[in-house]
């Protein structure tokens, strides 16, 4: 949707945006991954949307805040993917589930569980969150090359950072544990907020998905497995790298 030749939310106009976009949750990572590229100029903010544009290898890339959740995420990849955005990788953060998932460690998520709301209202509920295999394999290459510890698997995407955190205080906490459990036990590796809506609008749109996290606890050894780990760096250099292998494919 174009309001005086910009998207109604992000803010860009035709032309500004590139084939490929890295998606961080926070607005305020956006200038710190835009250096990555070549050229970086700031094409606009507005609310919880930042948005940097220039090249990698010779391609235009941008950087695109998301904001906390589906609803913002949602509707940052369908702007993009209108201003012809086709390749979209959240580089952003999650809270380790199974107890090898250490703070630190990248988690590259094969798909997400649907336990939001958002994609309800584009996909009926049989239909998998599913990231893109080129993009998975990619980030998994980059990883390794890198040598940062790295887990790929399924991870759970919420609406609720509180629901997760503090269960007790919530009318329906005996459910949102006894769910925290099943996810557990079916091997769910991380939970995050926003994956299951870039990867289920990527797939309406026709686009591809791919997202890396990075670990900031685990949230099944007690205290949340002692202190945060908040530098996301390792992440963004893993995104960066398989945009890198992406562009190089054509």
């Amino acid at each position: 949707m174009l309001v005086n030749g910009k998207s109604y939310h992000i803010a860009c106009a035709p032309g500004e945006v590139g084939r490929c976009v890295l998606l961080p949750g926070d607005p305020g990572r956006c200038e710190k991954i835009a250096a990555y590229l070549t050229s970086p100029r700031k094409v606009a903010a507005n609310r919880e949307f930042t948005t940097y544009t220039g090249l990698l290898d010779g391609v235009k890339v941008s950087v695109t805040s998301t904001g906390i959740g589906g609803p913002s995420a949602a509707i940052a990849v369908e702007e993009l993917a209108e201003l012809g955005a086709k390749v979209f990788m959240r580089v952003g953060t999650c809270g380790g589930m199974q107890k090898e998932v250490r703070g630190g460690d990248l988690v590259i998520a094969t798909a997400a569980v649907r336990a939001e709301g958002t994609t309800g209202e584009y996909a009926p509920p049989g239909y998998p969150a599913v990231a893109d295999f080129s993009l998975v394999r990619a980030l998994a290459d980059a990883a390794e090359r890198e040598g940062i510890p790295y887990h790929i698997g399924v991870v759970h995407s919420k609406d609720s950072f509180y629901g997760q955190h503090d269960p007790e205080t919530m009318p329906v906490g005996e459910e949102l544990k006894e769910k925290w459990e099943a996810w557990k036990r079916l091997g769910v590796l991380a939970s995050e907020m926003e994956a299951a809506a870039v990867f289920t609008v990527a797939a309406v749109r026709g686009c591809r998905a791919g997202a890396v996290l990075h670990a900031v606890w685990n949230q099944s050894e007690e205290n949340y497995g002692g202190e945060a780990s908040t530098d996301t760096e390792n992440a963004v250099r893993v995104a960066v790298a398989a945009l890198r292998e992406e562009i190089a494919r054509g």
